[in-house]
């Protein structure tokens, strides 16, 4: 486990270690910084001697219910996470949103009257707007991103890995497909992005000697999506 360390201005510097930063806010050179995800940081009051960073890689295995996030160093995991994704939720909302919509609009239309002079509205189908997000997957990228911003705060995060989904002659649509380049196109705003195919991450979490629970990928615990985010992270360092 390491802590991040931010300067006195503010930018990410290399994490240390708990009992370094303690001993830091105990002689009073630095100060608890609070974020987003709740991660524990420090800024020095002070410039620091050194503010030389290395490598440090964050993996992104993004999936329809759960994300696997990692951050990684060349020789320590820095965090780890198993992001719940708002798929469901927002799903549900959406439906609901629509049966209170029909209701409305059916208790609008007076059907006393013949069917030619009631007060429809016009056929939408063709004026809508193409390439559009559903709001489920769109809250997926969205909570994603807004996760890899917060990390970039505080870890002087160098390249991000993500695994892209791609599509299969023998299986159905996957919603993780929907939205993924655009993510990474998001991402490399803040820094490069590397790409990587399920099989080489299946290959380098062996090789890693990580285990990942295949038969129930819906428990949230790290070993069904985090596990995947080390992977990834590991292969940029």
């Amino acid at each position: 486990m390491r802590v991040p360390v931010l300067s006195p201005c503010g930018s990410p510097l290399m994490p240390t270690k708990p009992s370094r930063a303690r001993r830091w806010l105990e002689a009073g050179k630095a100060k608890v910084i609070h974020n987003d995800l709740g991660i524990f940081a420090v800024q020095l009051l002070s410039e620091p001697s050194d503010a030389k960073t290395q490598s440090i890689s964050i993996g992104i295995d993004p999936g329809k219910k759960y994300t696997g996030i990692g951050v990684q160093s060349a020789k320590v995991t820095l965090w780890m996470a198993h992001l719940q994704l708002p798929f469901d939720t927002v799903k549900e909302r959406m439906e609901q949103r629509r049966m209170m919509r029909r209701g409305r609009r059916g208790r609008r239309i007076n059907r006393k009257i013949p069917y030619n002079q009631r007060a429809h509205r016009q056929a939408r189908s063709n004026n809508r707007r193409s390439g559009k997000v559903p709001p489920s997957i769109r809250a997926n990228r969205h909570l994603e991103l807004r996760v890899v911003k917060e990390l970039t705060k505080i870890y002087p995060l160098t390249t991000a890995v993500w695994e892209v989904v791609v599509a299969r002659g023998d299986q159905g649509f996957s919603p993780v497909m929907v939205a993924q380049y655009w993510a990474i196109e998001q991402i490399e705003k803040l820094l490069p992005v590397v790409k990587q195919k399920g099989w080489q991450t299946s290959n380098l979490r062996q090789h890693l000697g990580l285990e990942k629970q295949k038969l129930k990928k819906g428990d949230a615990i790290p070993a069904t999506h985090a596990v995947d985010g080390i992977s990834l992270a590991s292969s940029g360092t």
